[in-house]
């Protein structure tokens, strides 16, 4: 039998449940090669004790694998990897601790060309947005309480504005820690960009990898902001269909084979607009065809925090990828839509390329907000944040789902997503979305005409809020016309 008391590494004073340490050394020794697909793993029982636990914290790490799809369980039966995961070159079993998934430098070329793009928005009485958190819940007193701390202490006022164009080094240090206690990445804070939201990272990172006519795959349909990024550049877009399972990635690998590939755009989590997450199995195939094809992946988890089913996946970019990976999040869909506040982690060399870039369009951040956002990580009010709306926007997912069956069930259809923050929803061919953008009173941000769908938001409204706009869509969808199909 394998060490597994080696290969899986637990630490009781981390804050991570030991379940979850359990369950992510388990993956980092799948997508290491340590263990094969199709092969056991111990019983709940035996692992238990070789790891000196209870046998419960086997059992709940073994269910989230689960459902994850990293391993399979059947009645009687031992756990067993998954078969259908790619199979990768065995590494040593010391290689899985202590590595660090940013030690090598960027390989690839980058563009230094300058552009800007803007976009525009409105707002109506009753407004569907595409997935905003609802500021009413916010830590916003608390942000602001530090925030006024730190704007009158004479040592915080002459510092306010030391090193914001990469980010305060307190706030850097902060999130590199709490992104390696909740998303599995061994980083530093010289691998940190703090920018004004996920759109300003996606910007600077396509306008430093991307040179004109290099080619770039996003999914079908896509994130329409990335995509004028990457067309303003001059670059040339591939799509490529995102199915139940996200992006397709054997359509990838048949683009690789006939054309040389730049870079890769997903977003592996509740993809915008449709909700669908990336499966474990096309996770692993992505990153083996970047290190095979040589592209970079552009790796957008704007929305990690809010998975229901089970805890997220963990990154891609949490993995040994050899510097391939430039990965965006946001405080933005955490906080409060208009507090424009991002990161974007990468290896050093390119971090440094995208301080010196930001620098000729922005004289850099907040460097209260910065510290104040610090604190809030460090003394555990983010976290508390997020268990709090992770549950509420969880039951306003399940209320909504209940009313637009009760009340839309004749004219849409949608599939519930796993998390997020919205949901991807399609009319019938009888009617056409574009009607609904004709009633003044009713404002939906995000309407896809080609798929005959739009999103519709949930976090940020509650019960009643969400009853009036689906009642308003249900007075409108009855009053329209179906067309001749």
């Amino acid at each position: 039998m394998l060490p597994f008391k080696n290969i899986i590494a637990l630490d009781r004073t981390k804050k991570q449940p030991l379940y979850r340490q359990v369950s992510l050394g388990i993956i980092a020794a799948i997508t290491k090669g340590v263990l094969k697909p199709d092969t056991f793993l111990p019983s709940s029982r035996a692992l238990a004790e070789i790891l000196s636990l209870h046998r419960k914290t086997i059992t709940a790490a073994y269910e989230e694998l689960s459902i994850q799809n990293w391993i399979v369980i059947q009645p009687r039966k031992k756990p067993k990897i998954a078969r259908n995961l790619p199979l990768f070159t065995e590494t040593t079993i010391g290689s899985l601790r202590g590595f660090s998934s940013y030690h090598d430098s960027f390989p690839f070329s980058i563009n230094e060309t300058v552009e800007t793009i803007t976009e525009a928005d409105r707002v109506s009485e009753i407004s569907i947005d595409d997935g905003y958190p609802d500021v009413r819940l916010s830590p916003i007193d608390e942000l602001l309480k530090t925030y006024r701390l730190f704007a009158s202490k004479k040592y915080s006022i002459t510092n306010a504005h030391v090193g914001t164009i990469q980010g305060t080094l307190r706030l850097r240090r902060a999130l590199a820690q709490y992104l390696s206690e909740t998303r599995g990445l061994t980083i530093a804070p010289k691998n940190l960009l703090i920018t004004h939201g996920a759109q300003m990272s996606i910007y600077l990172a396509s306008k430093l990898l991307l040179k004109k006519g290099a080619k770039v795959i996003v999914g079908k349909p896509s994130y329409p902001i990335a995509s004028k990024a990457f067309k303003s550049l001059g670059a040339n877009m591939i799509e490529v269909p995102v199915d139940d399972k996200g992006i397709d990635t054997d359509r990838i690998e048949e683009v690789c084979l006939q054309q040389e590939i730049c870079a890769v755009y997903i977003i592996p989590h509740h993809h915008y607009p449709t909700t669908v997450t990336l499966s474990a199995e096309r996770r692993m195939k992505l990153i083996a065809l970047s290190k095979r094809y040589k592209f970079a992946i552009i790796e957008d988890d704007y929305d990690y925090d809010y998975h229901f089913t089970s805890a997220p996946y963990l990154p891609l970019a949490s993995g040994k990828h050899h510097g391939n990976i430039i990965y965006i999040g946001s405080f933005s869909k955490i906080l409060d839509s208009s507090l424009r506040l991002g990161f974007m982690v990468a290896p050093e060399n390119f971090i440094t390329q995208s301080v010196a870039y930001r620098k000729l369009i922005d004289g850099g951040g907040d460097g209260y907000m910065q510290n104040a956002l610090a604190v809030l990580i460090e003394e555990g009010g983010l976290k508390r944040h997020l268990k709090k709306t992770k549950k509420v926007y969880h039951q306003r997912r399940d209320f909504l789902d209940c009313l637009l069956f009760e009340k839309l069930a004749d004219f849409i259809t949608y599939t519930l997503p796993l998390g997020g923050m919205a949901i991807w929803i399609k009319l019938s061919r009888a009617y056409a979305v574009k009607k609904l953008l004709q009633h003044k009173e009713l404002h939906i941000s995000r309407v896809d005409v080609a798929q005959n769908a739009f999103r519709f938001g949930f976090a940020s409204m509650n019960k009643q809020e969400l009853q009036t706009a689906v009642l308003k869509l249900e007075a409108i969808l009855k009053k329209t016309k179906p067309l001749n199909v």
